[in-house]
């Protein structure tokens, strides 16, 4: 059957419409032309209004008298002067279109240096996203730049700030190699000397590129809002983590996103690996971590390095000791290795006996072993045992005993760690300048962004278990017995210190309540270092 044409009215309605609506924007343009001025005008007051509102808003109550009376009088001295409420008037016009002026056009697209920066960009990536055997290729030789590069922004130098790249389902995304030439490649054409992360999209074929603001370095040991069991290691960026911190910085009080480490029984990285150069602030984690376990636990402190560094904790309450000494070490090694023995028969008991778990048992222990390569060369040197393999008790069964351990050791010396602290230390945090081989290997995992190009003491990256790896800034725990420490720093460590304990004479006294004699002090040693505060007890059975 044959179609019915349509009614005139319905056929000729689009034309008609297009002339009524060609004529509105006609006479809208005519009247914006005629009644600019007066547009300009208004939004030229409104603006005017609203500053000051702003200004009276932000004038303090105490102030606001006065300047009313000001004001006052000052319309009235305009009210007097001839032609003055004239002249106000028209001085008032003046500001308001001034005021209200156009303003300066918007970019909305790239400039020419930038879509000749992009363009360099497009075809040097086209060897890495193209195989000749795509028919419909995203990436080719003269193409289309705008389709694979579907988001882009720049900084006032012109250089990319972020950038969304669209990549063909075909590219190798799951194996780490592609990836990482991909990601040298864009952070050498887009401009070195800044910090970029790269987000991988592997089910929707998508790589955002953005450059990282540098971390805080304002911010120095202080105490931070936490509880017992949560040691703050430091900061890192807003979207990384979910938990701020209030802190003071240099600029004030803020909220600053703290990679916070839990330890005790319930933890799943309940000790700390801390690798780094020389001089990135490997020794300020550690003091920063004593500061803040002090007030619920007791530490043990051994230095390697027998540089002083923690000369400031020596005979504090709650430092059981600090040894330099391969002699020392040992004594104080040994029994920690005791005390985490006693601790778990002691709570064994106690709960067969259906008691709850003695009160010396639950008081945190930390065991903190800085630079352990240099006692082990000097023990093998002198036919004696590695401190480190003291350790083998404390790590595989201090959860349970509430003894934490942290081990801080250099790059170089970094193969000399054995192997029950290579296993036990599942919390990571790798400081100062080091190659992406380098991280991946300490870490376990290969971080998302480039290396900075100047690394402050105690920036680095951390990883807590089989999360991601985040970037890391510790907080500012310097020496304070030291003349480079500045006096700001030297006060804020000063006054996170606990008071100095009473020396005496005295030998250590058995447990209260307990049945187990103190251990022997060696006799072949002349000098142990000073004896710990609580009792060094054996292990039973």
């Amino acid at each position: 059957m044959a179609r019915r044409p349509l009614p005139r009215i319905l056929s000729s309605g689009s034309a008609q419409i297009a002339r009524s609506r060609e004529i509105a924007r006609t006479a809208a343009d005519s009247a914006t032309d005629v009644l600019h001025p007066l547009i300009t005008v208004s939004r030229g007051l409104r603006k005017l209004a609203a500053t000051a509102r702003a200004k009276w808003a932000a004038t303090p109550k105490e102030r606001r008298g006065p300047t009313l009376l000001l004001v006052a009088a000052c319309v009235l001295v305009i009210a007097l002067v001839p032609y003055g409420p004239l002249l106000a008037l028209v001085t008032l016009m003046g500001a308001a279109a001034w005021k209200g002026r156009e303003r300066p056009v918007v970019k909305t697209g790239p400039d020419d240096a930038e879509i000749a920066r992009l363009k360099g960009l497009y075809e040097a990536l086209v060897p890495y996203f193209s195989v000749a055997e795509d028919p419909a290729p995203l990436f080719a030789h003269g193409g289309d730049w705008s389709d694979a590069f579907d988001e882009y922004a720049f900084d006032e130098d012109g250089r990319l700030t972020r950038l969304r790249i669209a990549y063909p389902p075909y590219f190798t995304d799951g194996e780490p190699a592609a990836r990482a030439r991909i990601e040298q490649l864009l952070h050498a054409k887009s401009g070195r000397g800044r910090e970029y992360r790269f987000d991988w999209d592997e089910e929707g074929n998508r790589l955002v590129m953005s450059v990282l603001p540098a971390l805080s370095t304002t911010i120095a040991a202080q105490r931070f809002v936490t509880v017992p069991g949560e040691t703050v290691l430091g900061f890192t960026d807003a979207d990384a983590v979910q938990r701020t911190v209030p802190v003071v910085a240099a600029d004030g009080t803020e909220d600053a996103p703290a990679v916070v480490w839990r330890t005790g029984p319930r933890s799943t990285e309940p000790h700390l690996l801390v690798v780094g150069q020389p001089g990135s602030g490997t020794t300020s984690l550690l003091r920063s971590i004593v500061l803040q376990a002090l007030p619920h636990g007791d530490v043990l402190i051994v230095e390697g390095g027998g540089t002083g560094e923690y000369a400031c904790l020596t005979g504090r309450d709650g430092v059981l000791a600090v040894e330099c000494g391969l002699s020392g070490a040992l004594t104080t090694l040994e029994w920690a290795a005791h005390e985490t023995e006693r601790r778990l028969i002691a709570a064994n008991r106690a709960r067969q006996a259906g008691h709850a778990v003695p009160e010396d048992t639950r008081r945190p222990l930390w065991i903190l072993l800085d630079r352990p390569s240099v006692l082990g060369h000097l023990a093998a040197a002198d036919g004696r045992p590695d401190p480190q393999e003291l350790l083998q008790v404390p790590l595989r069964h201090g959860r349970a005993a509430q003894v934490t351990v942290v081990v801080a050791e250099q790059f170089d010396s970094a193969d000399t760690l054995s192997e029950a602290v290579r296993a036990h230390t599942r919390a990571r945090i790798v400081l100062g300048p080091a190659a992406p081989e380098q991280i991946a290997a300490v870490l376990g995992a290969a971080p998302h962004t480039t290396p900075t190009p100047e690394v402050p003491a105690g920036r680095g990256y951390a990883r807590l278990g089989t999360g991601p790896v985040l970037r890391l800034q510790v907080p500012a725990t310097p020496d304070p017995y030291d003349d480079a420490t500045s006096e700001a720093h030297r006060k804020a460590v000063l006054e996170l210190l606990p008071e100095r304990r009473t020396v005496t004479t005295k030998a250590v006294e058995t447990v209260p309540g307990s049945a187990i004699e103190p251990a022997p002090a060696p006799r072949t040693e002349p000098d142990p270092g000073p004896a710990p505060l609580h009792t060094p007890v054996p292990a039973e059975g």
